[in-house]
């Protein structure tokens, strides 16, 4: 019995995985598109998302992944719930392993995103999209004339402590240790900043206030002293970093220092008909809007990678 082949099969049902999978739907490839263990990816998270073009009054975030889920299958596009545990990608067709069955494709495009590092306190993961947030881009707006905190003491931390002074009263920078990982550029600007304080050998020991679906401060707890305190706070943002969701192809395409997918013109990996895009290979943007965008490339780029090779 002949194999069937796909034309091509997305990984990753976020704003980057859905846009390719309508352009390629729209195609005519009948791409299958594999949703993984963050279906929707942060945008399922998310709850307001004011900054997608073409909602003036805003829209939810798992309302936004839902509408893509449907433009994409109005098309013809296939979306399965699947777990990818291994790829060989050292013949043609390209082979995905997810249970019993293998699928055979002829391009891959992967969109499994980045995941956010968060403390793994319960009460934060309660207020994830009620004050607590891993995106002050996304988010910040919400907070206007409040005190934030943002954990973190690398570049990320900085970079978001600096960009919420646009919004905060007073942002004060949370960090576990008295030595801070971040630049020393990135530092000093944030240590100059007049809306910007620190908080050293400091750690969270809880996000209140979980029952009033709201974050109203945090629990302190000095690492040297151990004694606590509480800081009035509306809202927390993680600056710890993303781990990007691309350890599977560790060895088989190439990947930067911390994870990320390396493409060249864009979306290409260096597997030919194996393509990257949205925040799995996009460490310097990572919206929703520009994972689409990339999506989208991805897409046309499959589609011309096929006619080329005569299918």
């Amino acid at each position: 019995m002949a194999q069937d082949i796909r034309d091509t099969v997305i990984l990753g049902t976020g704003c980057a995985g859905l846009t390719a999978a309508i352009y390629a739907a729209r195609a005519n490839l009948k791409p299958l598109v594999l949703e993984g263990h963050e279906p929707g990816g942060q945008l399922s998270i998310t709850t307001l998302v004011e900054n997608f073009p073409g909602w003036p009054e805003g829209i939810q975030g798992p309302d936004l992944i839902e509408k893509m889920k449907l433009q994409a299958t109005r098309f013809g596009a296939e979306i399965q719930m699947g777990h990818l545990h291994s790829v060989d990608f050292s013949k043609r067709p390209l082979t995905l392993f997810l249970g019993k069955e293998p699928v055979h494709t002829r391009t891959l495009i992967i969109a499994s995103g980045a995941s956010a590092r968060w403390l793994g306190l319960p009460s934060e993961q309660a207020l994830i999209g009620h004050g607590v947030s891993s995106c002050a881009t996304c988010d910040g707006f919400f907070f206007s004339g409040k005190d934030i905190a943002v954990i973190g003491g690398g570049d990320s931390a900085m970079e978001e402590a600096l960009f919420l002074t646009r919004f905060a009263t007073k942002v004060s920078v949370i960090h576990r240790r008295e030595q801070f990982r971040s630049s020393r550029i990135m530092l000093d600007r944030a240590m100059a900043h007049d809306k910007i304080k620190f908080l050293t050998n400091t750690a969270v020991e809880e996000v209140l206030d979980v029952g009033k679906k709201e974050v109203t401060g945090l629990r302190l707890r000095n690492t040297v002293t151990e004694d606590e305190s509480v800081l009035p706070v509306s809202a927390m943002f993680l600056g710890i970093g993303h781990i990007p969701n691309a350890g599977m192809f560790k060895g088989l395409i190439d990947l930067d220092a911390d994870g990320y997918i390396k493409t060249t013109d864009q979306v290409h990996t260096k597997v030919p008909g194996v393509f990257a895009c949205g925040d799995v290979q996009d460490r310097r943007y990572r919206q929703a809007i520009t994972a689409a965008g990339s999506g989208c490339m991805a897409a046309l780029e499959v589609e011309k990678y096929l006619e080329e090779h005569g299918h």
